[in-house]
């Protein structure tokens, strides 16, 4: 049935041709189908209206039938990243032996050409090239013919990772001596309390301690339609701050509606997953302070990944950085060190979880200085699992279907991770936001960041005099043009004015 539709659909207008179906969706509830359809062309509302008519003759009479339809054109990175996608979900050893030069994609006139390069041993993998077409289909709209190609590479020029394929390790969840206990409500003393930072584990006994920064009463009516108490309490312990909810108990009530901005608690209750995030709840509070001249001790990271699974670097050139007689002038500072310049585009701008669902990463750019010149690239989306708002499409021009087959962040950012490790961090406004989201996201894995960031706003207000410190008014006064709002695009317009502000400057920043 769904390839007669698709034929009736490609027939019902020219700019339909190279369709695809991408949903066909029966909504009981409304008596409703709704059906998708990816088009690689522009197309008009008479089209829409061919291609429903179309669609119609498939549906039964009793139904209302709907169309959406999305255009979508992808370029030739865009088809080598989802092939690269395909090759590691599908053919792992092959994965394995590729190298940045392996696949290469060209555009044709219906579709795209693509070529992968394989070892001799590995050039009858079956259904190789027939099951990645096919994906390709699926995805995107037009045509696409690949071969495989002789590889330079034999057997023994790839390098095998001493290190297991997955290495097995949990981050240790640190704790601190609880300083001046008294019982408030409780009636069992608490010696040691959960760093909050570390509080991103689901547990029905959890005890941590902190000042109350915010405390407010709320109301809620519980199921039998009975208005009750509850106070929201935000509390910190310098490692983070939590909110933390605590329903009142008519036994100590008068008690606890003392508590104020300002004292030292204890909590021991439940850290719950609640639509999609971690909530805790304290079933008891008492009175606890943090050690006194407290410095929280390092967190272990998960180990360095031994290669990398989903996105892989890309080696960067540019014809701006062949001029060989500016090398004499780059300051030792710059040559000497490893900078890794990254941006983000986000589905929001709140990166802090303690004000409510942390927002999600849906684009990484990132460039990689080494020798004072942009060496390495490493680009992709990452899907959220959600829906975009509208802004942040127009903002963008990301949109859903770009972000389909993406990697989530658990499958990016052991990747972002092994690229990032051992340089120091560069970034616009990379202390107010893009360092607070990857920091989030790989904490959560295991993977600890050093905090060794360069933020390009304050060091361009140290040494520009402009009318506002914005990328693109800063990128104008080098000469630097770029697609402003675009992950990739920015950070290599960054990576670019880090360099030209490290020339005038000759030494680096306090690292932040």
């Amino acid at each position: 049935m769904k390839t007669e539709v698709l034929e009736a659909v490609r027939k019902s207008a020219p700019c339909f041709k190279n369709s695809i179906l991408r949903s066909v969706t029966l909504f009981t509830s409304e008596n409703t189908v709704k059906t998708e359809i990816v088009c690689d062309c522009v197309f008009s509302e008479s089209d829409r209206v061919c291609a429903l008519k179309a669609i119609r003759k498939f549906v039964p009479a009793a139904f209302d039938c709907e169309v959406e339809i999305l255009k979508l054109t992808p370029d030739c990175k865009m088809v080598r990243d989802k092939i690269i996608s395909i090759i590691s979900d599908n053919f792992k050893a092959v994965f394995a032996t590729l190298g940045e030069d392996d696949v290469n994609v060209r555009a044709t006139d219906g579709g795209f050409e693509y070529t992968v390069a394989l070892m001799s041993y590995m050039q009858n993998t079956e259904n190789f090239c027939d099951t990645i077409t096919s994906k390709l289909e699926n995805y995107f709209c037009g045509s696409f013919r690949g071969s495989v190609i002789a590889s330079g590479k034999s057997a023994e020029d790839i390098v095998v990772d001493d290190k297991p394929d997955e290495v097995e390790f949990e981050v240790p969840i640190r704790t601190f001596k609880i300083r001046d206990f008294e019982f408030l409500e409780g009636t069992e003393k608490r010696d040691s309390a959960v760093y909050i930072a570390d509080l991103n584990f689901a547990g029905d006994e959890v005890v941590i301690c902190g000042t109350i920064e915010d405390i407010r009463e709320r109301k809620y009516t519980n199921k039998q339609g009975v208005e009750k108490t509850y106070l929201s309490i935000v509390i910190g312990d310098t490692t983070a701050t939590t909110i933390i909810t605590y329903f009142i108990r008519q036994k100590s009530r008068d008690r606890i509606k003392n508590l104020k901005i300002g004292d030292s608690i204890v909590c021991f209750g439940k850290n719950e997953a609640y639509k999609g995030n971690l909530r805790y709840t304290a079933n008891i509070i008492d009175f606890g302070k943090i050690p006194e001249h407290f410095v929280p001790e390092k967190k272990q990271s998960k180990p360095v990944p031994g290669y990398y699974r989903k996105v892989m670097p890309q080696v960067f050139n540019d014809i701006e950085q062949t001029d060989l007689f500016s090398q004499e002038f780059l300051p030792k500072c710059l040559t000497e060190n490893t900078f890794v310049v990254f941006d983000l585009e986000t589905t929001g701008l709140n990166s802090s979880p303690v004000s409510g669902n942390m927002d999600s990463i849906i684009e990484i750019g990132a460039y990689k200085i080494i020798g004072g010149a942009i060496k390495e690239s490493f680009s992709t989306f990452v899907n959220p699992g959600k829906r975009l708002s509208e802004e942040i499409v127009n903002l963008t021009g990301i949109t859903e279907q770009m972000l389909q087959g993406a990697p989530t962040y658990e499958e990016a950012m052991p990747d972002f991770y092994k690229f990032a490790n051992g340089s120091i961090l560069v970034g616009h406004n990379i202390a107010g936001f893009d360092f607070k989201f990857v920091d989030y996201y790989c904490a959560r894995l295991g993977y600890i960041l050093d905090r060794k960031i360069i933020d390009t706003i304050p060091l361009s207000q140290e040494l520009l005099f402009l009318s506002n410190y914005k990328l693109n008014t800063i990128a104008d006064k080098f000469n630097i043009s770029f697609n402003h709002h675009r992950a990739t695009d920015d950070a290599l317009a960054t990576a670019k004015i880090f360099i030209e502000l490290i020339k005038l400057k000759k030494s680096l920043p306090k690292l932040q």
